[in-house]
């Protein structure tokens, strides 16, 4: 198969494709992530649409410059009692965020969108669901003190796959859900299509 094109910065991302031999080039989607949150949620739109939204905005983007690529665009999005939590900017918002999923129950929703010439021709959505522990803000803190910059914005508020998993007493769903690319589903598509 051709090698095929990532439009995400990811590099979670990129490293769950390579681990599953699949060779990607990568060609950042550069959407404006937060106006579409925004314009969505104003006509009520659900979490789970809004991520599969952006999955295929990112796809069709890059998709429509490379016609004969197939183009892998995913999104994921924390949902807490149906309002969405961004990503953090900085470690201010990252224990913001930490306090908000304190204590209660949220989704983790991903979506994925394969692209070609410009349309998506696949996609894919599914959550899991994560129960947060109750901490002392200090805990919190030292959580984040814990963490490099680099996986604090890489992985969202938790690394599932280290350090993030003491964060949940229950955590029900796919693993490559959590990590933000349902890989195995991916993999199916493409096996059929080749």
């Amino acid at each position: 198969m051709n090698k095929i094109i990532l439009a995400s910065q990811s590099k979670v991302r990129k490293e769950i494709l390579s681990q599953n031999k699949i060779n990607c080039d990568v060609i950042p989607s550069n959407i404006d992530e937060d106006s579409v949150k925004t314009s969505l949620s104003k006509i009520n739109a659900s979490p789970e649409i809004i991520s599969k939204n952006l999955a295929e905005l990112k796809a069709n983007k890059v998709s429509s410059k490379f016609i004969d690529k197939l183009v892998i665009g995913a999104d994921s999005v924390i949902d807490l009692e149906g309002k969405i939590i961004s990503k953090p900017t900085n470690r201010n918002e990252a224990l913001e965020i930490l306090k908000l999923l304190n204590g209660k129950s949220h989704y983790l929703i991903s979506s994925v969108c394969i692209s070609k010439g410009g349309n998506m021709i696949w996609n894919y959505t599914d959550k899991a669901q994560l129960v947060m522990k109750n901490f002392k803000l200090e805990e919190l803190e030292d959580y984040l003190s814990k963490l490099s910059d680099e996986k604090l914005f890489a992985y969202n508020v938790y690394q599932i796959e280290g350090l993030g998993k003491t964060l949940f007493s229950e955590i029900v769903g796919d693993n490559d859900t959590i990590m933000g690319l349902p890989i195995k589903k991916i993999k199916e598509y493409l096996k059929n299509f080749s």
